[in-house]
């Protein structure tokens, strides 16, 4: 049974998770042209939030918020990133979104060894998108097997994951300034 404080963790990490997913991330380029050039990435800051959650939280309210955000992405409103509906489903981004379990189960991992240090963050991170991203490759790989569209696989690997996982891991990067204050937060409890 969820007693008060577990419901308050999970509504403060579904409202972040909301959020993150509208927040595109944006690099400023001010030495290309005196004017305000700025490089978007094809990513959001959904899946350093998350991360960040499941060093904060134990795993079981992440999973319930998440799971409440894939509820209210497939029936109810668009918070995913391109979008929402049960079609949803039937898009590679799907598979990455299921991915999320095992990349916040892998971080978790942290927290029930009590080694969260830049090293062992890094680590799992690292090994924690790789499997956000083997997981979403394998369900585009049902996905091209069931519609017979063999074509078109590579094409989402390249869209999908190999364009972004670059990217998930530098996210990673700004994560590391919130190390030692969770594992103060951590030991003060």
């Amino acid at each position: 049974m969820l007693n008060f404080y577990k419901l308050i963790e999970i509504l403060v990490s579904l409202q972040s998770l909301v959020i993150t997913t509208m927040l595109p991330v944006y690099i400023p380029l001010p030495f290309i042209d005196k004017s305000s050039i700025s490089f978007e990435l094809p990513i959001t800051w959904q899946i350093p939030t998350i991360i960040l959650l499941t060093l904060i939280f134990n795993k079981r309210v992440v999973f319930i918020a998440f799971s409440i955000y894939i509820i209210l992405g497939l029936f109810i409103s668009p918070v995913f990133h391109q979008g929402g509906s049960i079609g949803y489903l039937l898009t590679p981004n799907f598979g990455y979104l299921l991915g999320v379990y095992p990349l916040i189960n892998i971080i978790d991992n942290l927290n029930t060894r009590n080694k969260v240090n830049i090293f062992n963050f890094l680590i799992n991170g690292f090994i924690a998108i790789g499997a956000m991203h083997l997981t979403g490759i394998f369900y585009n790989f049902i996905q091209i097997t069931f519609y017979s569209e063999f074509n078109i696989f590579l094409y989402n690997l390249g869209k999908y994951s190999v364009g972004k996982i670059g990217y998930h891991f530098l996210m990673l990067l700004p994560l590391l300034l919130f190390i030692k204050p969770i594992k103060r937060l951590k030991h003060s409890k």
